[in-house]
């Protein structure tokens, strides 16, 4: 048997390794190498170059960041009295991403908890809001806040407080303090104040023009959370404190804004208004405005609301609600509704612009007071033939009278005389060819025709104030101008801003911009517009007992298309006008009832609102004799008193009463009519008092008076047995031409005798209305 020989395999461990493989080894540990270098040259830049941009990225994923608003600085009166301030509310918001771990763990659990639904349910019912979007927005599960509500009260917030313990969803619903804007006056000076949006950024008004100054700058507070939005501890955490914004003190003046508005909205509503109304009370001397009013006005915690006339036209309009016409008009109403008539809108300002031609003409001495001037009725300038309102002339009259009843031809006289050139040169000099600079937003300008452009036929007609454009601010500023002794001043709304304790931050003072005329010019003036108020001129209705008032009164027809036969009444007036300080000036668009002047539809009311404001402001009143007379007085208390001591007391010369006794004189008085403190006019009041209990209380029939004279209505009404408050003209029987326009009790009424009837006077007669008509 042969021997099986096996294979030998041959022993290489000792056999020299190929170059090759040498070489691809090198090479593979080389780049490894060079690879693991540049790692660990990445790392190194990472932590050390570029450290910082990674590591914020690192802390944005890690944190969260809360803004902490800053508190909105108040707005002042000009007494301290509270106007705009921050009430705190909530913002309710929820965290989409721990609802969706929360529901993952639950079912994990087996609980199977639907916390959207839940959360949903009770939000909606809670906050008033869809059910539908609450669920929608638990959906956004990458999220950690999504808003459902803001401005929530805190009895709404207690609410949500009470869900969210009842059924442990902290870290699933939240709620944030934030500040709303709160008005404590409502419409209060609405288109002065302005209002903010829901971010808390003033939109209009002095919210808007003060902005920076109010808004204060915003803090921050910054968390770390884990992905299931749970606070952690971590270095990063920080807050940053909100800087509160400054106070801002205006010039508005509670009491007179009051006034001023509710003259403002009677002339609009008794004269049915269609074009909105507006006013400005300012001090002549520094340029302080005291009220500015516009009617119909809103709530400035609610502003998107319409006033009930925007709803009626909106109602009218024919456009089905929601329809994209509707909400273009509704937007358009809300805008109109917002915006400040005082300073945005211009308008032609007639007769009270004559103010400014005769001190333009007595500075120029192209005239003096005495001069006479004979009016035919119309004056020919350039081939065209101009009329006066009083189309059948006034006759020869003088330069001062001319002005107290708003003679035409005397002012397109004075115009001529004047000359183009230094006309236009006053109409800059007086600022109606720039914008007064007030701080309040979206202030719009005049409209004028160009110096180059300007005719003598332009002058003739604008020196009675037609065919050019004004705002009311800018009237008010420059008959103020006339008023002050010549100077233009600046008007504004602000006095100062204030930090919290009160350092004052910036003070804003008068600004005198130049001088117009002379003191003495303005003297004249103001004399000449005192007599057309106590005397037998134009602007009788804004006569007030006690006060000297410089007074002009102005009407005009509208010229823009869609308002041709649509009127623009006014009245602008200072006092007392031999010292004078405050200045009023009251304008209604479009008036459609009773007789549409400016000495009936705003005259009245710009004297009431004297009345109501000067003895508030410290001007004192000073009486004449005649004044003294028909001072109206108040019914003294006789009840329990005997008789004859109360005879005694309304005879004397503190009530100078007729009195009448049903019952014995010597008895007790039991009764008596008018009721004490019931007002009535001196001149021939009387009080009927009854001292026999078994005795019917006498009634007499009530007259008509409305239509009457003056002095009629007040003789009819006495003869009557009955007392008369005079309401409206006030120097009814100083001169000629009131009438009566209204009485208190209707006529044919059966009234005890004694009973005091208020009736209201108007002069109707002549106005200072040029026809809108021009002859060639």
């Amino acid at each position: 048997m042969k021997e099986e020989i096996q294979p030998t395999v041959p022993d290489r461990s000792t056999d020299p390794v190929h170059p090759k493989v040498i070489k691809r080894s090198v090479a593979l540990l080389v780049i490894v190498g060079i690879l693991f270098s540049l790692l660990l040259l990445r790392v190194l830049i990472l932590q050390t170059v570029h450290y910082d941009r990674y590591q914020q990225k690192v802390i944005e994923q890690m944190t969260t960041e809360s803004k902490v608003t800053a508190k909105r600085g108040n707005l002042y009166d000009a007494n301290g009295v509270l106007l705009a301030t921050n009430v705190t509310t909530y913002r309710v918001f929820i965290s989409p991403s721990s609802i969706a771990s929360a529901i993952s763990e639950s079912a994990q659990t087996g609980d199977n908890v639907k916390f959207d639904i839940l959360i949903a349910e009770n939000l909606s019912a809670i906050l008033d809001v869809e059910y539908d979007f609450v669920l929608k927005q638990t959906t956004y599960t990458k999220y950690l806040d999504r808003t459902i509500e803001r401005e929530v009260s805190e009895e709404t917030a207690d609410r949500v407080r009470a869900f969210v313990a009842e059924y442990g969803l902290q870290r699933m619903v939240y709620l944030e303090a934030t500040n709303t804007r709160y008005y404590p006056y409502a419409s209060l000076a609405s288109h002065v104040l302005g209002f903010t949006g829901s971010d808390g950024t003033g939109l209009y008004g002095l919210e808007y023009y003060y902005n920076t100054m109010l808004a204060g700058t915003n803090g921050k507070y910054v968390t770390a959370r884990d992905a299931q939005g749970n606070e952690m501890p971590y270095s990063h955490k920080e807050y940053i404190a909100a800087q509160d914004g400054y106070n801002v003190n205006t010039t508005i003046d509670i009491y007179v804004q009051s006034a001023l508005e509710e003259q403002v909205k009677t002339a609009y509503i008794e004269s049915s208004g269609q074009n909105r109304a507006a006013g400005i009370v300012m001090n002549v001397n520094t340029g302080e405005i005291l009220g500015m009013s516009v009617y119909p006005d809103f709530d400035l915690n609610d502003p998107r609301t319409l006033d009930e006339q925007s709803l009626l036209k909106l109602a009218e309009s024919g456009y089905e609600s929601g329809s994209d016409a509707y909400s273009a008009m509704k937007q358009e109403l809300m805008l109109s509704m917002w915006s400040n008539k005082a300073i945005t809108e211009s308008y032609i300002p007639g007769s009270t612009f004559k103010v400014i031609t005769a001190s333009m003409a007595l500075e120029e001495a192209v005239v003096s007071v005495g001069e006479s001037f004979t009016c035919g009725g119309s004056l020919t300038v350039l081939g065209h033939k101009i009329h006066c309102h009083k189309t059948q002339g006034h006759g020869t009259l003088t330069f001062a009278q001319g002005i107290q009843q708003s003679c035409n031809p005397v002012l397109m006289t004075m115009g001529l005389r004047l000359g183009t050139k230094t006309f236009y040169s006053y109409l800059k000099s007086f600022g109606y060819l720039e914008k007064t600079g007030v701080d309040l937003p979206g202030e719009g300008g005049s409209l004028f025709a160009s110096a180059e452009a300007f005719t003598e036929l332009d002058l003739a007609i604008y020196a009675f104030g037609q065919n050019f454009n004004v705002t009311l601010l800018q009237q008010i500023t420059a008959v103020s101008a006339v008023a002050n002794g010549g100077y233009l001043v600046k008007p504004h709304l602000v006095s100062s801003v204030t930090d919290g304790d009160g350092n004052v931050i910036k003070e804003y003072g008068t600004t005198v911009l130049r001088q117009v005329v002379s003191t003495k010019t303005c003297q004249t003036v103001s004399e000449i517009l005192e007599g057309g108020v106590s005397g037998n001129g134009g602007a009788k209705n804004a006569y007030v007992a006690g006060y000297r008032i410089a007074a002009k009164t102005g009407t005009s027809e509208k010229k823009n298309a869609g308002s041709i036969g649509r009127y623009v009444c006014s009245t602008v007036a200072y006092a007392p006008a031999d010292n004078p300080q405050y200045a009023v000036i009251i304008i209604v668009d479009e008036p459609t009832a009773g007789v549409l002047y400016g000495s009936t539809v705003a005259a009245p009311y710009v004297g009431n609102v004297m009345e109501t404001i000067l003895p508030y402001l410290g001007v004192e009143a000073v009486y004449t004799e005649q004044e003294l007379q028909k001072m109206a007085i108040k019914i003294p208390n006789c009840i329990n008193q005997s008789g004859t001591y109360a005879q005694s007391v309304c005879e004397g010369s503190k009530y100078g009463l007729t009195v009448e006794f049903v019952g014995d004189p010597a008895g007790v008085v039991i009764k008596q009519y008018p009721e004490k403190g019931t007002v009535v006019e001196k001149e021939g009041g009387r009080i009927v008092l009854y001292t026999d209990r078994e005795a019917e209380v006498e009634t007499v029939r009530v007259p008509d008076v409305t239509g009457m004279s003056a002095v009629a209505a007040n003789q009819t009404l006495i003869n009557a047995g009955f007392n008369i408050r005079i309401l409206g003209t006030k120097n009814y029987l100083s001169g000629t031409g009131a009438t009566v326009i209204a009485q208190s009790v209707e006529a044919g009424a059966e009234v005890p005798r004694g009973t005091v009837i208020e009736v209201t006077f108007r002069y109707l007669g002549d106005e200072d209305y040029i026809e809108n008509e021009i002859q060639q």
